[in-house]
């Protein structure tokens, strides 16, 4: 695993991705966290180390840019929390090896999507 991407996709995940919004409110309810905040909704208030650029551009690798196989071990490594190591090898499908594999596969890749994007 690359060290530094690995850190980028640990922020993302909690910045984009948690299931606890600034005010407690799961932030996969949109209205909620509307409502919650009174209809002013910004983005990183739980003081994310990540550039909501570079958070940006981290959701559109993962959703747009990766292979499915990279993809889902990438969601599953940084945004699912709730499950155990080996539940998440057995939803991806592969063994231990192949998913770390992956997940190292996929390290690459957005490294060299955004180091693509910061040469531009």
């Amino acid at each position: 695993m690359i060290r530094r991407i690995d850190t980028l996709l640990k922020l993302w995940a909690e910045d984009l991705h948690s299931s606890v919004g600034a005010q407690g409110t799961t932030s996969a309810n949109m209205i909620a966290m509307l409502m919650a905040t009174k209809g002013e909704l910004i983005r990183g208030t739980r003081g994310s180390r990540v550039l909501l650029d570079e958070s940006a551009d981290i959701e559109l690798i993962v959703n747009k840019h990766l292979p499915a196989q990279l993809s889902q071990v990438v969601r599953e490594h940084y945004c699912n929390q709730d499950s155990l190591l080996s539940q998440k090898i057995t939803h991806c499908g592969c063994c231990r090896k192949t998913y770390y594999e992956r997940l190292h596969e996929a390290h690459e890749y957005v490294a060299h999507l955004l180091l693509g994007k910061q040469a531009a």
